[in-house]
């Protein structure tokens, strides 16, 4: 059966992942990011290739009023959204908790916590009407595993990881399903993000291991949502075979 997809910051790495695979499986998809260019691209790509409907909401999940009115403003065709995935969110600095930025912290918790929770509030009421919906939290490992200069990310992906067990219980009288995936280790923008720009320090982080790619998380994350109705995957930690958790790997 079709299902209509809402994914957030799908312009890059596991969003985008997520709106090519759901796509290969003819599902038509709301996909969202702050580059409207680059969200276009992907919607045009994706409708070629799959003859699937896209349509392309550009705006800052960080924004509660451009998040509220994205959706409130859905045209009614598009309203029957079937599965949320909130993957919009990043990562700022490597800094001891001392010597971080307040503004880093500001961002992330903008983005990863409250974005999500907008997005989130602005479906639920469409999911809640008809009685069922998947709702997929991008988690990390990093909120269940706490390492030296993670302080501010820590936190928010800690954050996400007890929202997401609070929306399970909430919600559950509505049959709409809650998952919290968790990444571990990750080659996606993530870190050119963190360092802002440094290409040469976001690869050096991946030295002596293979990580995960974006594709292996879209694929855990599609299957997640192929479950009879009655099972729901609450909570999935996912690493690539050289890291244990969080802060332990092994480079050979």
């Amino acid at each position: 059966m079709q299902k209509t997809i809402l994914i957030t910051g799908a312009t890059s790495g596991f969003g985008k992942a997520c709106a090519e695979i759901f796509a290969q499986h003819s599902h038509n998809l709301i996909i969202t990011g702050r580059r409207a260019e680059r969200l276009s691209e992907i919607a045009g790509n994706l409708q070629e290739q799959y003859g699937i409907q896209v349509l392309p909401l550009a705006f800052d999940v960080q924004d509660k009023v451009a998040c509220l009115q994205a959706i409130e403003t859905l045209p009614n065709e598009w309203k029957d959204i079937d599965i949320l995935v909130n993957n919009a969110g990043l990562a700022l600095g490597r800094d001891l908790f001392d010597e971080a930025s307040i503004e880093d912290w500001e961002t992330m918790i903008d983005t990863n916590v409250k974005g999500l929770m907008y997005i989130s509030k602005a479906v639920v009421p469409l999911m809640q009407v008809r009685g069922k919906g998947h709702i997929i939290n991008m988690g990390s490992v990093a909120g269940k595993e706490i390492y030296e200069r993670g302080n501010g990310y820590c936190a928010s992906k800690t954050a996400v990881v007890a929202l997401s067990r609070s929306m399970r219980i909430d919600l559950l009288k509505y049959k709409i399903k809650v998952t919290c995936i968790n990444p571990g280790a990750a080659d996606t923008e993530f870190g050119t993000v963190r360092f802002k720009g440094d290409v040469e320090k976001a690869n050096s982080i991946y030295n002596g291991f293979i990580p995960l790619t974006p594709k292996d998380v879209a694929e855990v994350i599609y299957y997640t949502t192929t479950l009879p109705a009655h099972v729901c995957i609450n909570d999935l930690d996912i690493t690539c075979l050289a890291q244990a958790d969080g802060i332990y790997f092994f480079k050979g």
